[in-house]
């Protein structure tokens, strides 16, 4: 058989926060002045999301008044928190939701049952702790005590096709291997909403969420459409290098997102992804599905753009952003389970899908995968 994509499982905090809620928020706390209020206005209409998830209760309406909270003080004004308090909160939040997407994925993988996992790769750039998530995982679901353990750390957005890489490198080693990839990020924690475009933009695409995934080379049981991982690529664009950073700053993890990512993309994701194609045999209009990492709503126009994609190609990447935002390296995980729910790509066996995400550097990163 071949490594297969057999299952992916998703999970969401429970606090749903709806966008033009988000931003009233934002007019408090960043707003005031007439220049920031109509930016506001601008980037939140475009954004092509109706709601975003996260751990925190600091924002939801009903919320007791005066009662502190991570970006509330007691008298009800905002406060900058430092990177301790929210790291303290990943290590508390960021287990459970974890673990909701590992049992989804479990659940979805038919035959293959958690006793059955021998690797487990953790992913996540929006927090750090040991014993971690890893450990937890492995308690929690009931793996084996000789489970091999890995996790990839402040990737970005693309971290969960280095984690497929991996997961194909262990079952190419050993047929039988089961690998469990779960990818969390909490990234409202590191809200650092400011005036500036780049500052509003960052804060309004954003959100928490968790994914899971199952790669093996056993033959697949579940009722998702497996996809056989055939082809893999990565490139780094020439331009855009500034233009999407993530860095440790005393008060939280400082994101760096301009508005002139979606434009780099448009003019460099071709170049990106050709070698993909050519050592795979497959034009690009011979895809028909594809899983855009939705970064933000001008990134999916820019990459379908550049690709000259038609909107069914792109619907799964604008439903998932739509409803949940932009989760970093989980995102992607949660466009390819709606695909592979609906049975796509199909009905032919064979039949390819391209997956791809963006992340700092400006790093493109992509995979192949067919229909069994």
């Amino acid at each position: 058989m071949p490594i297969a994509l057999h299952a992916v499982g998703t999970a969401l905090p429970p606090h749903r926060y709806p966008q033009p809620y988000v931003r009233e928020v934002m007019g408090r706390w960043v707003g005031g002045e007439r220049r920031t209020d109509k930016l506001l206005d601008r980037v939140y209409a475009a954004s092509a999301i109706d709601a975003r998830h996260s751990v925190l209760d600091d924002f939801l309406p009903d919320r007791a008044p005066g009662v502190p909270s991570l970006f509330l003080g007691a008298d009800g004004g905002f406060r900058s928190p430092s990177t301790g308090e929210r790291n303290a909160l990943y290590a508390e939040h960021a287990p459970g939701i974890a673990e909701a997407a590992a049992r989804d994925a479990l659940a979805a993988a038919g035959e293959l049952a958690a006793a059955d996992v021998t690797h487990l790769i953790t992913v996540s750039c929006t927090g750090f702790y040991t014993p971690g998530v890893d450990l937890h995982l492995q308690r929690a679901l009931g793996l084996g005590a000789a489970v091999e353990r890995y996790h990839l750390g402040f990737m970005g957005c693309f971290a969960a096709f280095p984690a497929l890489r991996m997961a194909q490198a262990f079952c190419a080693a050993d047929p039988r291997a089961v690998v469990l990839i779960v990818t969390v990020e909490l990234c409202t924690l590191h809200l650092q909403p400011g005036g500036d475009v780049d500052g509003v933009l960052a804060a309004s695409v954003f959100a928490d969420g968790a994914a899971a995934a199952i790669v093996s080379a056993r033959p697949p049981s579940g009722p998702q459409r497996p996809l056989a991982l055939e082809r893999h690529a990565t490139a780094v664009t020439r331009d855009g290098a500034d233009d999407m950073a993530w860095t440790i700053g005393d008060t939280g993890f400082d994101m760096t997102l301009t508005a002139y990512v979606p434009r780099v993309l448009e003019a460099e994701s071709a170049g990106a992804l050709a070698p993909l194609f050519a050592s795979a045999g497959v034009a690009a209009g011979d895809v028909r599905w594809w899983a855009v990492h939705p970064g933000g709503r001008a990134i999916v126009d820019k990459v379908a753009a550049a690709m000259d994609l038609p909107e069914a190609a792109v619907a799964a990447s604008r439903s998932v952003l739509r409803r949940a935002g932009n989760m970093s390296s989980a995102t992607v995980l949660f466009v390819l389970q709606e695909l592979m729910d609906r049975g796509l790509p199909g009905p032919e066996a064979g039949e390819p899908l391209v997956a791809l995400a963006f992340g700092p550097g400006l790093t493109v990163d992509s995979a192949l995968m067919r229909a069994l």
